[in-house]
């Protein structure tokens, strides 16, 4: 068996390989014709950014209004405690059935009203006693 040369493998190995003589195109030629011109495209990016700022408004303004609807119902410490749910938006039930169900899982988180004298605030100022006064409320 005649044995093969490492210049003979690399010459077999070569020819197999096609020839490369085409140039790849430009970027002027690789232009697609399903693509837009820039002015266009442009365009439509600063159309979809002021839908997104007014989607991100609403959402901030129904946010606000969740919090505000729980803080009027005065049921609960911090109106921030109840979790958002868009639901509670559209139905006063959804969202007194909400807080009752909070309320029930975590009772303190209920607001609560001191009743009584808690020892604040303007106090009416005490007679003072005197003996005078006493016999004479005594006397017949």
């Amino acid at each position: 068996m005649p044995e093969n040369t490492d210049d003979q493998l690399d010459a077999e190995h070569t020819t197999d390989l096609p020839e490369l003589t085409e140039t790849p195109p430009s970027l002027d030629e690789a232009e697609d014709p399903d693509t837009f011109d820039r002015a266009y495209v442009e365009k439509l990016r600063d159309e979809n950014a002021k839908y997104r700022q007014r989607a991100g408004r609403a959402d901030e303004l129904s946010q606000r209004l969740h919090t505000a609807l729980v803080a009027a119902t005065g049921r609960l410490a911090d109106p921030m405690d109840l979790v958002f749910d868009p639901e509670h938006l559209e139905s006063d039930e959804a969202l007194t059935a909400a807080i009752d169900e909070l309320l029930t899982r975590k009772a303190h988180l209920a607001s609560r009203k001191p009743v009584g004298d808690v020892g604040q605030g303007v106090v009416p100022t005490a007679e003072s006693v005197s003996l005078a006064g006493l016999l004479r409320s005594r006397a017949i």
